[in-house]
């Protein structure tokens, strides 16, 4: 089954070079107007990849982007800032292509960002609710870590942080965004709590063989080491 991308750009003439891009390759496209178009899109269609403009009417490309995380995005703008740049990438989108972009780079950023997504601890989390990663392994059906076979048991918070940061393995993960993320579920865990859960874990992991599988990263937030 072909992968479906769907463009985010009001910008008529590069959305339709893309579209055409796309469709040369293979790829089944689906085309989205406005931030309030590509959220209501994304609910139906589910695409496998997302390109996303930030300087779209109604919702920004930014609020976009926040309530897609489920879904792979490279946003695509004009914005060429390093702090944009890096803003974004913290915020949950996997790549960042600035205008005016080669077709030939964007389209290898595509299919690594897809098989990245192939590959991704996703897939096993859908299908059975583990996740694995190294030696360690969450079940988030019944709140469990194991780490090298030894179960370990989570809080629900606890159990929603891990989770996060294992279906994002080496990549840092802003407090904010875990917040964010974690919301509907756990609005227990508040700013000044996250901090004392994610020691929790890290304890509860580290207990079975010494090994601390979640850094601290200055400034930004925490990550799973993969």
């Amino acid at each position: 089954m072909n992968k479906t991308i769907m463009i985010v750009d009001d910008d008529i003439d590069i959305g339709n070079m893309l579209e055409e891009l796309l469709k040369l390759e293979g790829y089944d496209v689906c085309r989205a107007y406005s931030g309030t178009e590509a959220l209501m899109l994304a609910e139906k269609k589910t695409p496998d990849l997302i390109l996303l403009d930030l300087m779209i009417p109604g919702i920004s490309g930014e609020e976009v982007l926040k309530k897609v995380k489920s879904i792979p995005t490279i946003v695509v703008s004009a914005k060429s800032s390093v702090n944009s740049k890096v803003s974004l990438l913290m915020e949950g989108a996997c790549d960042y292509v600035t205008k005016p972009f080669d077709s030939k780079e964007l389209l290898a950023r595509i299919s690594v960002q897809l098989r990245k997504s192939n590959n991704s601890p996703r897939d096993n989390e859908e299908n059975d609710g583990k996740i694995k990663v190294n030696d360690v392994t969450l079940d988030t059906k019944i709140l469990t870590a194991s780490v090298k076979g030894e179960d370990i048991a989570l809080t629900r918070t606890e159990c929603a942080i891990l989770q996060i940061l294992m279906l994002n393995p080496g990549r840092p993960i802003g407090r904010n965004t875990i917040l964010d993320r974690i919301a509907d579920s756990t609005p227990d865990c508040t700013e000044r709590s996250l901090k004392q859960h994610i020691s929790n874990i890290r304890k509860k992991l580290s207990s079975v063989d010494g090994v601390d599988y979640i850094e601290a990263i200055y400034g930004i937030g925490f990550k799973f080491k993969s």
